[in-house]
């Protein structure tokens, strides 16, 4: 799934943390694995990077340190590029004082403009576990059958435990209200209608994949996507929620909410983007 793995990284107190979920991941995928630093190499700042590294036992095991100086989030994204990296991860921060998460303006440009997928993680821990609950965006979207691909190869890879494919009846509160002039039979058999074609929607995508021995259940729900989807994630207490890219977001969605930046706004856990 993945050939070739960067972490974006700064000296912070969660650096080795993410170093030993890079490495985890590195070793799930068989993958390269690249850091990648934007800020000035000294010599104390290069020991302290040997350090890491060999206190995760990553010393003289192929992985590379790029080291480069100038806006971060570019920096990042022509690294990734010029490197054909498959999957950045990134870390996320917790806003202070609140038990919630956010994502800062380079993360969001990296998420956006980067051509690889991206991974975000809230809390990396210095002793990695595995993804055992994963909530699969199945919104009926372009890029669904290939989310949900990419999402079940990740599952089988890290050995899931349980798996949700959570998809959004569109347009529900407009269906329902048409369908109550009829009645409460009619209510009840349009809800019965509509959850069924999101049901068969998903269905027919996974009939064509291998799905492994993995434990898959199919959730629908109604209202906006983002946000029933970062619901759901809470209420399953999720490791782990994977979606499509939304693409290049343009001016105008970043002067107003977009589903993506819903989640991105409040994460209930570690984040996959998965792009082409």
């Amino acid at each position: 799934m993945f050939s070739k793995i960067a972490l974006a990284i700064a000296f912070s107190p969660r650096m080795e943390a993410l170093i030993a979920e890079a490495k985890r991941i590195k070793e799930i995928f068989a993958a390269e694995l690249l850091l990648i630093h934007v800020g000035e190499k000294t010599t104390e700042s290069e020991k302290k990077m040997q350090e890491m590294l060999s206190s995760q036992g990553l010393l003289d095991t192929g992985v590379t340190t790029v080291w480069e100086v100038g806006n971060p989030a570019k920096k990042i994204i022509k690294v990734c590029e010029q490197e054909n990296v498959d999957l950045l991860i990134a870390g996320a921060l917790k806003t202070e004082g609140f038990f919630k998460y956010y994502i800062g303006s380079v993360a969001r440009k990296i998420i956006r403009k980067s051509k690889c997928s991206v991974l975000v993680l809230i809390e990396p821990m210095l002793k990695p576990e595995a993804f055992e609950r994963v909530v699969i965006n199945g919104t009926q979207q372009d890029q669904t059958p290939f989310v949900i691909d990419q999402g079940l190869k990740w599952c089988k890879s890290d050995k899931a435990k349980q798996v949700y494919i959570v998809n959004e009846i569109k347009m529900y509160g407009l269906q329902m209200a048409t369908a109550s002039e009829g009645g409460e039979e009619e209510i009840a058999a349009t809800r019965r209608k509509l959850i069924g074609e999101e049901i068969i929607y998903v269905e027919n995508i996974l009939k064509n994949l291998d799905k492994g021995s993995l434990k898959i259940s199919i959730k629908i729900t109604c209202g906006k996507w983002a946000i029933e989807l970062a619901r759901f994630a809470t209420d399953v207490k999720a490791d782990l929620l994977i979606v499509g890219d939304e693409g290049n977001l343009g001016f105008f969605h970043r002067l107003f909410p977009h589903d993506l930046e819903e989640i991105l706004s409040d994460l209930p856990c570690n984040l996959l983007i998965v792009k082409k």
